[in-house]
């Protein structure tokens, strides 16, 4: 997911993706802790993602 696709997006639908996302991150570390993840690198995704998305958050909410 790319910052300009963000961007573009209302407030509501950037906190409902985040909120999204953060059950994902949640889900994907429960399955690393259970052995059953075979990809370790879609938690970083997911956590640049959440940045991603706070980032454009705040931009909307500052101007």
């Amino acid at each position: 997911m790319k910052y300009t696709d963000i961007s573009s997006k209302t407030l509501e639908e950037l906190k409902a993706l985040l909120k999204e996302k953060k059950v994902s991150l949640f889900e994907l570390k429960m399955k690393l802790k259970t052995m059953q993840l075979t990809n370790p690198n879609e938690i970083r995704a997911a956590k640049k993602d959440i940045a991603r998305i706070q980032t454009a958050i705040s931009a909307q909410v500052a101007e």
